[in-house]
């Protein structure tokens, strides 16, 4: 934005002490000299045989003292007013550097605690959280760009042999073909998933988990069957408000992930409802592998596959939890992922419990 130059805040700071000190200064000669003319002070003879040989007297004493108040005001206000203004002159030169695209620096102002360093911490835990989103963000694109690209390549691959082996037969072509395409719809629509969770962009209802809950097991019963895992369920009613579509996505990414992520045979999943203080909780439990903390804590982020990158048939694209997290942040919630002692997952949904005002609110945010 272009703005008109102007007088700068030290020279401001600098005229307004120079101002009040020879305003104050000013009072204090003009009760001087009345107190001279009307005798005020007891003990005291004044010799002065009229208020004009007194103005006299006192006019040049009075300019010899505003002058030297102006010369006082301007000098030590300058000083003091650079002073001041110190901390604000490095945070000025930290955000035009943030403005830059450099989010590495930080301020660290020292000192005890005040309005100047208030505004440099806050403005350090800004580029921290900016620098943490860029990073993510940036893993992110190139993630995706080789998700996206590797069904391309395998596609391009199998047209190339079909090209240059004309009798193979088309059946065994086409449903790979059909296989590695039905990969890349998934991939988009999870982006296209992900992307609509981080905008907001929905419309906002009573939802219940324990119904999403449901709803999700009822739906991954048969490959829970298939791969000899148990589902149990389990809560009371947890109302909520929110986007009833994105939240069973959340909840059957939870229950998909923790099927899949499981031991071979004989594996258990416990999906369990309840509520809290002002929140409701949504809790999956899966058996499976081991997991260190440190893996655990990369789970979410995009493209991560726990120990090792799956490619069966129900592996999904790598964007379940991101998924999750995206969604329990859209609706003022967290996500909690820890390892279990016997191995597997624990994961805990905490969202905003619905109230009267927030269930009477039917807009997006």
């Amino acid at each position: 934005m272009d703005r008109a130059s102007g007088l700068s805040v030290r020279l401001k700071l600098t005229l307004s002490y120079a101002g009040f000190l020879m305003l104050a200064g000013a009072v204090l000669l003009a009760a001087g000299y009345f107190s001279l003319s009307r005798g005020a002070h007891p003990g005291v003879i004044f010799l002065v045989r009229s208020h004009a040989d007194l103005l006299r007297s006192f006019a040049p004493i009075a300019a010899v003292v505003m002058a030297f108040l102006l010369v006082f005001g301007l000098v030590g206000g300058w000083l003091l007013a650079g002073r001041m203004l110190a901390p604000l002159e490095r945070i000025t030169d930290a955000t035009r550097t943030a403005a830059t695209g450099s989010l590495g620096h930080r301020i660290r102002l020292r000192g005890r605690r005040d309005e100047f360093r208030e505004l440099a911490d806050a403005f350090d835990a800004m580029l921290a959280r900016l620098e943490a989103h860029v990073g993510e963000q940036q893993r992110f694109a190139a993630n995706a760009s080789h998700e996206l690209r590797t069904p391309l390549a395998v596609t391009q691959t199998l047209l190339e042999v079909a090209r240059n082996d004309p009798d193979r037969g088309d059946d065994e072509l086409v449903e790979r073909l059909r296989h590695v395409n039905t990969r890349a719809i998934d991939l988009t629509e999870a982006l296209l998933l992900l992307s609509r969770a981080d905008q907001r962009s929905f419309v906002r209802e009573q939802v219940d988990l324990s119904l999403l809950a449901e709803e999700a097991t009822e739906t991954l019963l048969p490959l829970a069957e298939q791969r000899g895992v148990t589902v149990e369920t389990a809560g009371d009613v947890a109302h909520t408000v929110g986007s009833s579509a994105l939240l069973l996505q959340m909840t059957t990414n939870l229950v998909h992930n923790a099927i899949v992520h499981n031991v071979p045979e004989q594996g258990l999943v416990r999906v369990v409802t309840g509520v809290r203080p002002e929140t409701v909780v949504l809790d999956v439990e899966n058996t499976g592998e081991q997991l260190s903390p440190r893996l655990v804590a990369t789970l979410v982020e995009p493209f991560q596959r726990g120990s090792r990158r799956i490619r069966a048939e129900h592996a999904g694209v790598g964007l379940g939890l991101a998924i999750v997290k995206r969604i329990a942040e859209a609706h003022d919630g967290t996500l909690t992922l820890t390892p279990r002692a016997a191995g597997g997952l624990f994961v805990t949904v905490r969202l905003p419990a619905a109230t009267a005002a927030s269930t009477g609110r039917r807009s997006g945010s």
